[in-house]
Formats: structure tokens, sequence, C-alpha cells
């Protein structure tokens, strides 16, 4: 079946958003949250000798935190204990896809990610005597950006 993409105007912004998750084209399914989607410039200062009203403050690498995708149990999470039980053989570094989708499926932003891994799964808390929605979070650490496609 082939592949519809909608892209909102570049002046509208998500207001419901869920984020669609793929390694290496293997798919995650779509999630209701997302945190730590970022990167950080790590600052080094020097101080430099006789200029005592100044110290510097040099950039040195970039440093990107793990990213946590959290959703209501499904059937997808079925799709996630697959990519963990994979990975019990081995596993090579992926690039990873998110997608940023509103309700009707019109793609806000995406991001492609270098040298994901996988490094955590967190299932949800079972306790009959406290009914709630039951939830997952899935981490993974990733090395960086790629950059963007031209089309």
């Amino acid at each position: 079946m082939p592949k519809v993409e909608l892209v909102l105007p570049e002046d509208q912004t998500a207001v419901s958003v869920h984020f669609v998750v793929t390694i290496d084209g293997a798919p995650l399914g779509a999630f209701t949250s997302c945190e730590g989607l970022g990167c950080e410039v790590v600052m080094e200062t020097r101080e430099e000798g006789g200029n005592n009203g100044l110290v510097w403050q040099l950039p040195t690498r970039l440093k990107y935190p793990n990213i946590k995708f959290s959703r209501p149990l499904g059937k997808q999470s079925e799709q996630v204990s697959a990519l963990f039980s994979r990975m019990a053989s081995g596993y090579t570094l992926a690039t990873g896809h998110i997608q940023a989708m509103t309700a009707s499926g019109a793609i806000v932003a995406e991001w492609e990610l270098e040298k994901v891994v996988p490094v955590r799964w967190t299932g949800p808390s079972l306790n009959a005597d406290q009914p709630k929605v039951l939830t997952e979070t899935v981490e993974i650490a990733h090395h960086g950006f790629l950059p963007g496609k031209k089309g």
C-alpha cells in the first residue's frame, strides 16, 4: 500500500499529536508522549592569566539525552517486546525515525536519529485494586540527528 504523507502548512502548530517511531524501518507504533528530544552544547570554561575580568566559555561537543516514549498498553506493545527479544542475540546500532503527527495523520515534524540503541522498556504496574490506564515506556539512546531530507 503506498504511503500518503500529509504535511501541515508551516504556520500551523500541533495541538494534539502522537509520535510514530521506527527503528531501521521496523515500526514500534504510535506513542502519546515523547520526552528528551533535544541537544545540549557542552561548554568548557577557561580562565585567562592576567585577565581577571573574563572567563572564556568555549563550546566543546554536543550531548544528546535519552528519549522516552510512553503510551497506553495495547496490541502495538508486541512490537516492542519483539525488538527487545531480538536484542538478546546481539544488536547493531540502527537509524531511528520519529514523526509527530496530528490525529488526522498530518506530519507536524520528523526527526531521524543516528546510532540508536533501545535501552529500557518499562511495563505497567498491575494492581487490580487501583483501576487506571496501563502504560508502557520505551527509552532509546542515540548519537545525534541526521541531516533533514531535501525534497
